[in-house]
């Protein structure tokens, strides 16, 4: 409870918010083993300092006795094309003599992703 009484402070002054802060997500392939909480950031330097902030830091222990952190990554942004993507990755693909039916793409969104586990 004192960690979600006290993180919003920390996110201001790096304007980051809530995207998604919630139960269990509707599993419509694979498993998924908690619910998942997404955090934005105007970019991933406004979240890299938020994570480093000493007031994060102060509170950090408290989300990580009971939630999984996983990662944090930079954002594809409004005029994002999944086609050019694709592109690029397929030339890449052929470059490397690798098989192009075999591509593995990675998250797309801009968020801090949790996974929040039920112990």
């Amino acid at each position: 409870m004192e960690y979600l009484e006290r993180i919003r402070a920390t996110l201001d002054p790096f304007a980051g918010h809530f995207v998604i802060h919630g139960p269990p997500a509707e599993v419509v392939e694979g498993t998924w083993p908690g619910s998942m909480v997404l955090i934005e950031f105007p970019g991933l330097p406004e979240a890299r300092a938020w994570y480093d902030s000493p007031a994060y830091q102060a509170i950090l222990r408290l989300r990580a006795d009971h939630i999984e952190g996983d990662l944090l990554i930079e954002g594809v942004g409004p005029t994002y094309d999944p086609a050019e993507r694709a592109r690029k990755l397929r030339a890449a693909a052929e470059h490397a003599g690798e098989p192009v039916g075999r591509l593995h793409f990675g998250p797309p969104a801009a968020l801090m992703r949790r996974r929040v586990v039920h112990r």
